[in-house]
């Protein structure tokens, strides 16, 4: 994919609003731009083809369901270059919620999602760290998430 999508100040402006919330009419979207909401809805179609946008999501808020403690796990692996077949395994554990393949001291970094420090215990003990495959761990527990942001979309405006 090219580095020069041909991105212009209208594309910016409405990607700067969606982005917020992906919710918002086009046709709100439309009077902030100052153009029609058929331009709109066309732009965000050709934003979406070019893999500019990739989708709309509901936020499901884990806190809300009871998942209180957040902890990043970076992961070393006996043979690192087997990160993808252990990648399908972390998915098939619901409480993994991100995994990146990464440099550095690890091979995978992981965020996890849990009720409490016991059902992280549980994670990590019985789930993850009895994979053949895991040499060893190292686990942070988050004390807050200070902020969370979409990519930011700057602007001339």
């Amino acid at each position: 994919m090219s580095d020069n999508h041909n991105i212009d100040e209208l594309d910016k402006k409405i990607l700067s609003i969606i982005s917020k919330n992906a919710r918002t009419p086009f046709l709100e979207v439309a009077r902030e731009c100052g153009v029609s909401g058929a331009a709109v809805h066309q732009r965000v179609q050709r934003l979406t083809n070019i893999g500019i946008i990739t989708g709309s999501e509901f936020i499901v808020s884990p806190q809300n369901l009871g998942y209180k403690t957040c902890a990043f796990v970076g992961i070393n692996l006996k043979k690192a270059c087997l990160y993808q077949d252990i990648a399908e395994e972390l998915y098939k554990i619901p409480e993994i919620i991100e995994c990146h393949y990464v440099t550095g001291n690890y091979s995978l970094f992981i965020k996890v999602m849990a009720h409490d420090n016991e059902h992280l215990r549980k994670i990590l003990s019985d789930k993850l760290q009895r994979l053949d495959i895991v040499e060893r761990t190292e686990t942070i527990i988050s004390l807050e998430e200070s902020f969370r942001r979409q990519f930011p979309i700057e602007s001339k405006e």
